[in-house]
């Protein structure tokens, strides 16, 4: 039985994960238009998913959905998006279930904080990389600041005022 039941789980990570790759490489896809410049709904995506999925699976949909995403529509910027993200997903999905862990709420707001700093800093580096300019990378940086403080607002949003923690822990515990 308990084979079953890893079987099971496995299931449920492996396509969890899939539909929240799917979901980053269609938000990378457009967004919103804002005076000089655009805001991407690909980081909620990110956040939600991390504080659900361990790192591994937070890499895969925050790193290599954003390479793809990337890949699709805008290509130059792709391996900083992969190495950005999935970093973002990385430190968020470990410090959300290695820390604090009997007070889950403050462990992952902290990691959506710390992996939208990480985000911020290496978009910041990828771009004067990528665009051979600093003042280009500087214009920018409110961008990417309010990119990550959106995503990660909204991703802890839905994660927990919105149900979708007990949903992904009833389909794992059930």
């Amino acid at each position: 039985m308990d084979i079953k039941n890893d079987r099971r789980n496995t299931t449920i990570k492996l396509t969890t994960a899939g539909v929240f790759m799917a979901m980053n490489i269609a938000l990378s896809s457009f967004g919103i238009p804002v005076p000089g410049g655009h805001l991407y709904l690909c980081d909620v995506v990110i956040c939600l998913a991390a504080i659900l999925l361990d790192p591994l699976e937070a890499f895969v949909v925050g790193g290599v959905g954003s390479f793809l995403g990337d890949m699709i529509f805008y290509p130059l910027p792709m391996f900083v998006s992969l190495a950005a993200h999935g970093m973002q997903a990385v430190v968020i999905s470990l410090i959300s279930h290695r820390t604090l862990k009997e007070r889950p709420h403050l462990a992952s707001g902290i990691g959506v904080a710390a992996g939208g700093l990480i985000m911020v800093v290496l978009y910041t580096l990828g771009k004067i990389y990528v665009y051979s300019t600093f003042e280009y990378a500087m214009i920018k940086l409110p961008y990417e600041i309010a990119q990550a403080a959106l995503g990660g607002i909204l991703g802890m949003i839905l994660c927990w005022n919105c149900g979708i923690h007990k949903l992904y822990n009833r389909m794992m515990n059930g």
